[in-house]
């Protein structure tokens, strides 16, 4: 499980900016105009091996002609209410206004931890006026930055993982903790009730039924786990009211406090750029995956329509596509048994280490033969790997400059293990360390 750290403030100073900075994407539109970003944007940080869930918020907003204000300003409320931390931005150019008093006095109200970042101060000189934000009565120092240069960022991210609580690491258990999770109305609850054999989810033709996640212990048949049936993954666009947006951050709580997810597609409906982005959402969590196509006997078929359809998924997966596929049919009851099966097995894999002295055997004559490509005419050496404790298969790899290992190369490492040992649908994490 990680840390949920909400970006909030009013229009236009900056939070989306700050968003794509902190989680290395630009997933969050960023423009002038106010009010661009009405839904919430999630997304994964890590800074200093310390991973968190950033949410970027819509601007608070009053006494405005925009009809979704009431809307954004609840989803900021919940934003607040569910956070770990929160990150207040306000404007150096601006000054003090009524509407950061006004967040300022939600912030004091929810107790919660808060980080003051008073944006776009470009250099030292622009410093001035940044102590003016104190008087907002909040207790954080104000950490002066520029989310679109990457000036102050850096302290400024030093301050925020030192801020953030620990999480302690969950208690070993044998009961693994599998959660179903896909875009509305794919099956997942009819799912865990065929699973069942009886109706212990509500089931209905209107997308979205489930709106909290719901946990049920299985121990039948020789399996013992926990389901977690969790509410559909909608477009952000779609994410209307603000029950939905809570059931949205408690799927992705679910995901993250999960082992294993299996994500249900619809077969006629085809691998949509909703699955994947659900995909990435446990991928990035560092969650097992299994992709089950459910439906499968909607679908016409021939000898190769199974492995064609695969082999599409695969497509849109890359370049992490040593994932389980399983075709079932809720109606007909078909291959159930087998996704979860594999669900068990992806849990398995998760806990698969490998002993130091034999990782180096297989690795390193990999590394000397094809060393990282030379950066800025330095040559990286990679002297030593081992595996860390950790929740999923996390590597650390020791050489001389870290710093220059670059992401294709990381990716022909991965690989390399993959196909030695079973890590089928296990998310790796790769680290270098300077030796």
């Amino acid at each position: 499980m990680q840390n949920l750290v909400a970006i909030v403030g009013r229009p236009n100073v900056g939070k989306s900016t700050l968003f794509n900075r902190l989680t290395e994407t630009r997933d969050a539109i960023t423009d002038p105009t106010s009010g661009t970003t009405r839904d919430r944007k999630y997304g994964h940080a890590l800074w200093t091996e310390k991973a968190f869930t950033v949410i970027d918020t819509g601007g608070w907003i009053t006494k405005s002609d925009d009809k979704f204000e009431a809307a954004i300003r609840a989803q900021v409320a919940l934003s607040v209410e569910e956070a770990d931390l929160i990150v207040f931005m306000v404007d150096v150019q601006t000054g003090v206004t009524d509407l950061d008093e006004d967040i300022a006095k939600l912030i004091r109200k929810s107790g919660k931890a808060v980080m003051l970042a008073c944006n776009k101060v470009d250099t030292g000189a622009h410093d001035v006026g940044s102590a003016d934000f104190y008087r907002l009565g909040l207790d954080s120092a104000v950490h002066t930055i520029s989310a679109a240069s990457g000036y102050g960022t850096g302290e400024f991210l030093d301050a925020l993982v030192a801020q953030l609580p620990e999480i302690p690491e969950p208690e070993e258990s044998n009961v693994p903790k599998i959660a179903i999770i896909g875009r509305p109305n794919v099956g997942k609850s009819t799912l865990i009730n065929t699973l069942l054999g009886q109706e212990r989810n509500i089931v209905t033709d209107i997308a979205g039924t489930t709106r909290d996640s719901v946990h049920t212990r299985y121990n039948m048949f020789g399996f013992d786990f926990d389901l977690v049936d969790t509410a559909g993954l909608r477009k952000r666009k779609q994410i209307e009211d603000q029950l939905e947006f809570y059931s949205t951050l408690r799927t992705i709580r679910s995901i993250d406090e999960s082992d294993v997810c299996m994500l249900l597609i619809d077969a006629e409906q085809g691998f949509e750029r909703q699955d994947l982005h659900v995909f990435w959402q446990a991928v990035s969590s560092y969650r097992g995956i299994v992709i089950v196509v459910n439906k499968w006997d909607l679908i016409e078929k021939d000898n190769n329509t199974m492995a064609e359809y695969e082999e599409k998924i695969r497509e849109r997966i890359a370049p992490f596509t040593d994932v389980p596929i399983v075709f079932t049919s809720n109606v007909t009851k078909q291959r159930i048994i087998k996704a979860f099966e594999a669900a068990l097995h992806v849990y398995e894999n998760r806990k698969r280490h490998i002993p130091t002295s034999e990782l180096n055997d297989f690795m390193l004559p990999i590394v000397n033969h094809q060393p990282p490509p030379m950066y800025k005419g330095k040559m990286v050496r990679i002297k030593y790997v081992t595996q860390i404790q950790s929740q999923t298969p996390t590597f650390a790899f020791y050489c001389n400059l870290p710093q220059y290992v670059k992401d294709p190369y990381k990716r022909f490492l991965e690989n390399h293990l993959r196909e030695a040992y079973d890590f089928e649908g296990a998310s790796l994490r790769l680290f270098f360390r300077k030796k």
